[in-house]
């Protein structure tokens, strides 16, 4: 099969073509597990983070890409629920152990067996690839596969991102950074809760454009102040600098959610800049966002066909993918990119 390989870690701006389209053996399920011939896969900011090493390490050589979506084509004999034939997704969360507490609980995102697509088990930046059956989820008929593939990631953390704020119909919820998981956010928080109001914090004039075309009430520069203070924020930036600005227009007792797998080293001084009375006096929260569930990618895809949610994609080829993550990395971003496979 063909695949788009990371043989090493670098840095994308001495090194542009990072992942090296290559001839791999086509893999073999497990007893456990089906057999995906891969439609198109997602293109995340997470895989930046995993190329440029600020992520817990992959394994090398790895095929990255965890928002994919393909036919069942094979399946180890132990599987039971899904067939030849079906169209199903796979998103972050590639396995866990199933035994501890939190497995136990519906937590398997803290699991301290996680195992991430992409990074811990080859993804979807190839024609085919294997996924235990209990981590794959079928596809609902209304979506188109480029359309399917960012929810089973920016859609499905956005969705448990916006679960863990908390939020009630006619509060206020601010969305700092506006690329492929806010705008998805946005238009999942105008259905559920039709009288909250929504405003956006963007650094580029384009995004903000984006944020009021969907339906924001206000959007603004990431340093700016909100016309009105917000209940909650969701931060979806990989830097420190809007979460601290976040913290300033949150209303009292509200609560910030942090949906990102890691912040920026070169940007951790603006942290000295947090001031306890002015960000988080009167009970004002920060709460972290781990990974995703199993249950987060079933009740947001159900939710997402409800509304119907259909995201704004770019596609690109297969062989295409290190322009893709160079743009993003450059944020020439409107909603989410998404390279064609088969």
């Amino acid at each position: 099969m063909k695949a788009m390989v990371l043989h090493e870690l670098c840095n994308l701006a001495e090194n542009s073509s990072p992942l090296v389209l290559t001839d791999l053996p086509d893999p073999v399920p497990g007893e456990e597990e089906i057999l995906v011939q891969v439609s198109v896969c997602g293109v995340c900011h997470t895989e930046l983070d995993e190329i440029e090493g600020r992520t817990p390490p992959p394994r090398l050589p790895v095929v990255l890409g965890h928002q994919v979506v393909g036919r069942v084509v094979g399946m180890g004999r132990r599987v039971k629920n899904l067939q030849i034939g079906d169209k199903v997704g796979v998103a972050w969360i590639y396995s866990s152990c199933g035994q501890c507490t939190y497995c136990r609980t519906g937590q398997e995102n803290l699991c301290s067996d996680f195992r991430a697509t992409g990074r811990d088990a080859n993804g979807g930046y190839a024609e085919y690839m294997t996924v235990p059956e209990r981590f794959a989820y079928r596809i609902p008929p209304v979506f188109a596969d480029e359309a399917a593939a960012p929810l089973l990631c920016a859609g499905a953390i956005g969705y448990r991102s916006l679960r863990l704020t908390g939020l009630q119909d006619g509060q206020n919820l601010g969305l700092t950074g506006f690329g492929a998981s806010a705008h998805l956010v946005l238009k999942m928080a105008r259905h559920r809760y039709p009288n909250a109001r929504i405003f956006v914090f963007a650094r580029s004039l384009q995004e903000r454009a984006f944020g009021r075309e969907l339906g924001a009430v206000w959007a603004g520069d990431t340093t700016a102040e909100s016309p009105q203070k917000l209940d909650s924020i969701i931060d979806t930036t990989p830097v420190w600098k809007p979460v601290v600005e976040a913290l300033k227009n949150l209303a009292p007792g509200g609560r910030l959610v942090i949906n990102a797998i890691r912040k920026e080293e070169a940007d951790k001084e603006y942290l000295l800049r947090l001031d306890y009375p002015a960000h988080l006096w009167l009970e004002k929260e920060i709460k972290s966002v781990a990974n995703v569930t199993r249950r987060d990618v079933q009740e947001f895809l159900e939710l997402a066909a409800a509304i119907p949610l259909k995201p704004e994609v770019e596609t690109y080829a297969l062989t295409e993918a290190n322009q893709a993550l160079v743009e993003l990395k450059l944020g020439k971003i409107r909603g989410a990119k998404v390279l064609k496979v088969d």
